[in-house]
């Protein structure tokens, strides 16, 4: 399946659609490392190596994989400064900034309900 390109119509940005640009980012974004990364950045700069120190269980290749996408979809700025050994930075873009809204109040609400989510679970696996 081919996605559409942005035309500036509603479509684009319908996610029920299965060819929508909307969904495509929508799907980019709502994994739990991009979700990670996102609130892990914050309002700071980090290295490719403090971002995969402080994110338990990432993996080097996961952690290229999404910055590259989270880079591609403009809500991480890769910074190069010419070291050598060259040394990398990110930070979170506009958009990245106004998203990390987004993923603080998820946080906020799982930090609320875990026990809720715990209880239930024990209650259906029961």
């Amino acid at each position: 399946m081919v996605t559409k390109q942005f035309t500036g119509s509603p479509e684009d940005a319908d996610l029920t659609r299965a060819d929508s640009l909307g969904r495509e980012i929508f799907s980019d974004i709502a994994n739990k490392w991009a979700l990670l990364i996102i609130e892990e950045i914050a309002d700071r700069t980090l290295r490719f190596s403090g971002l995969r120190d402080s994110i338990e269980g990432i993996s080097h290749k996961m952690l290229t994989q999404n910055l590259r996408m989270l880079e591609r979809n403009g809500l991480v700025e890769r910074t190069v400064h010419p070291t050598v050994p060259p040394r990398v930075e990110y930070t979170l873009t506009e958009p990245g900034r106004a998203l990390r809204v987004t993923i603080d109040g998820m946080c906020a609400w799982t930090r609320r309900y875990l026990g809720d989510i715990e209880s239930s679970r024990r209650r259906f696996d029961a």
